[in-house]
């Protein structure tokens, strides 16, 4: 029996040579933690590429956009009154008395004038020359005049009769009667259409809003 012949084989097997078979190792346990933790970042990574992806093509970063300017509007709202509350304001033509007063040296304009109020709804007081403050004086069409408070009430309502007419005030009392002084300039009242269009235009201005179109009203 040879001597490598382990005991008890009854010299049925033997090992000859040199060579003998080698015993793979088993892998590191430190090996197979850093494959696991790359995985993990991998799959990370590819996640969030995703999300950005996803955030660029549906607009994320507009809406985000948004709610920054939503988060910038006033909480809140003007107290300076709507157009809507200012021209409720404003005397009805019927409502305005109007002294109709030729400054110039043709005659006839006062009357004429006079009944063309008339007729656009204006009531209508003296019909006569100017004073002698005004008379031959008024270099341009014509002359508005009342008192303060009819500065933002009567005097603009008839203004949309008279384009080009100055708009002054005195010490009367009462804001609902005026005087149209007709100046050397003077050729008619506007034409009944463009006057219909700017007392419409003064009676109901379109709404306006302050904020910004991010913000919610």
């Amino acid at each position: 029996m040879s001597m490598l012949t382990p005991p008890g084989m009854g010299g049925k097997y033997r090992i000859t040579g040199d060579k003998y078979p080698r015993m793979r190792r088993g892998r590191s346990r430190s090996r197979i933690v850093l494959a696991v933790v790359a995985s993990v970042a991998a799959i990370g990574l590819i996640g969030w590429g995703s999300f950005q992806l996803v955030d660029v093509f549906t607009g994320g970063r507009k809406a985000s956009a948004a709610g920054s300017g939503a988060a910038d509007c006033p909480k809140h709202p003007s107290t300076s009154p709507s157009p809507a509350k200012a021209a409720a304001k404003l005397p009805a033509p019927a409502k305005i008395k109007v002294n109709v007063l030729n400054a110039t040296t043709r005659g006839g304009l006062a009357k004429d004038t006079a009944d063309e109020l008339k007729k656009r709804g204006f009531a209508i007081g003296d019909v006569g020359n100017a004073t002698k403050t005004y008379d031959k004086k008024v270099t341009g069409v014509g002359i508005l005049l009342g008192a303060k408070s009819a500065s933002d009430a009567a005097l603009p309502v008839l203004g949309t009769q008279l384009a080009g007419a100055e708009l002054k005030s005195d010490t009367r009392a009462k804001p609902t009667e005026v005087d149209l002084i007709i100046g050397k300039q003077f050729k008619g009242l506007s034409s009944k259409a463009d006057a219909d269009k700017a007392l419409s235009a003064l009676t109901h201005p379109e709404p306006t809003s302050s904020a910004s179109p991010s913000c919610a009203p």
